[in-house]
Parts: structure tokens; C-alpha cells; sequence
């Protein structure tokens, strides 16, 4: 059996990094289940988040691990993650304690694409 049949068979996490040792990770909210966000995990930032159950991931621009919500507080309180059928994307359904994106808006999806130009979300 192929490390691919064994990922998508067995009840084993094995996540599948990329070349770089990341993932996806889809942040949605658990109540609304609206996307809050989609960031990158590395090993550690899935260790750090099973851990500790508040959502860590890897920053690919500060190259290093962060906390969701450590220096705002508004930490997402993980519930449940969902892996794909490969492991290389996960979905974590969180309880977000405020803002998720760094602008303050409630989500980092707030604004949709009409033709060129992006008009904010209508609610």
C-alpha cells in the first residue's frame, strides 16, 4: 500500500506537508460557519494548536510560528478540525474571541470582487 492509500485509509493523522513543511488551514467559525480566515501550518503550529487548543500557525513572511490572537486577544478557540482526503489541508472550526482579521474586521473575507474593483461584503 502507498503512502498515498494509507493517508487516505487509515484513521492515522499523517499530514502531508509540501515542499516547504506547510499546509492549508481554512479558520471557520463554528456557530455561523462563515470563513474567517486561511492561513499555513507548519508541524509545530499543529503540535502547538492539538496542544493547547487555540489555533497557532506559520507565518511565511515573519518565517516563524504564531498564535492566532496573542498580542490582540482575540484568540480562536479550536472545536473541531477537519482533515482533507490527502491530509494536506485542514479545516478549523473555531469560536473566535473577536476580530479575526488583523484589520478588525469580523473575517479576512469582507469584501467581494464585482468586475475590478472590490465592494464590501453585503450582510
Amino acid at each position: 500500500m502507498s503512502d498515498s492509500d494509507q493517508r487516505e485509509t487509515s484513521r492515522t493523522l499523517d499530514p502531508k506537508y509540501d515542499d516547504r513543511g506547510l499546509l492549508s488551514a481554512v479558520v471557520v467559525d463554528s456557530a455561523t460557519k462563515d470563513v474567517l480566515m486561511v492561513a499555513f501550518m507548519n508541524a509545530e503550529a499543529l503540535q502547538a494548536t492539538l496542544e493547547s487548543g487555540e489555533a497557532h500557525f506559520y507565518s511565511r513572511s515573519r518565517d516563524t510560528l504564531w498564535k492566532k490572537g496573542e498580542t490582540s486577544g482575540n484568540i480562536l478557540k479550536v472545536d473541531e478540525i477537519q482533515v482533507d482526503c490527502d491530509q494536506d489541508a485542514f479545516v478549523l472550526y473555531c469560536s473566535p474571541a473577536g476580530p479575526t482579521c488583523h484589520t478588525g474586521a469580523r473575517s479576512c473575507f469582507y469584501r467581494v470582487v464585482e468586475g475590478r474593483t472590490l465592494q464590501p461584503v453585503k450582510t
